[in-house]
């Protein structure tokens, strides 16, 4: 004797329990879990790491021009580590499970280009000699220096605005390079903004 088929709301139950059974399989298998259990997920790159998953060595500073020591193009280079028991692909390419004392990469940080100018040495001339251009002659501003020598560093005004404008750090050398200062001593950071600069959309009211 055959046995009698569910009907109603008995019947329906159960193909929805179905559906979603099978639902579940397929999500398992498809998706982040089933990547996973198959070896089909890629592993993050160390350089993707968030904050406060690797730590970065402070730059090598050369005394002479108190910049990094690897400085090339306005960039540079601090090896960084990635914390104990974090997997990811380092600089090479290779998958490695790091104890925080393997390097990961390689971060960049921004540098500036030097030539020899002293930002102590301009600031104190200007101070004491600015009323015969020596600030001037120093800085490669050799007409300057002289104008300022022959009037007496424009009668102490020009002298005073120069003295200023060192000490802002807004004139500097005229090959275009940077002051020489202490790496971690007070820097002028200079905000430009260009054609690929984010402009927010400004709401007037």
């Amino acid at each position: 004797m055959a046995a009698s088929r569910p009907s109603g709301p008995v019947a329906s139950e159960t193909a929805a329990a179905r559906l979603l059974a099978v639902l579940w399989v397929v999500s398992v298998t498809t998706g982040p879990w089933g990547a996973a259990a198959g070896g089909g997920e890629e592993s993050l790159k160390c350089e993707d790491l968030r904050v406060g998953q690797y730590i970065c060595k402070d730059p090598k500073i050369n005394d002479a021009t108190q910049e990094p020591v690897n400085c090339t193009n306005y960039t540079a280079h601090v090896p960084c580590f990635p914390a104990p028991n974090i997997t990811c692909k380092d600089s090479g390419g290779n998958e490695t499970h790091f104890t925080g004392n393997e390097i990961g990469f390689l971060k960049p940080i921004s540098c500036r280009n030097v030539n020899g100018y002293s930002y102590k040495v301009a600031v104190a001339l200007s101070l004491f000699l600015g009323w015969l251009g020596a600030d001037r002659f120093y800085l490669g501003y050799p007409a300057l220096g002289l104008l300022k020598f022959c009037t007496v560093g424009f009668c102490g005004i020009g002298s005073l605005i120069d003295f200023i404008l060192i000490s802002m750090q807004i004139v500097g050398p005229s090959d275009g390079s940077s002051y020489i200062i202490d790496y971690y001593g007070t820097r002028l950071t200079r905000l430009s903004i260009t054609n690929e600069t984010f402009r927010k959309t400004q709401l007037f009211p």
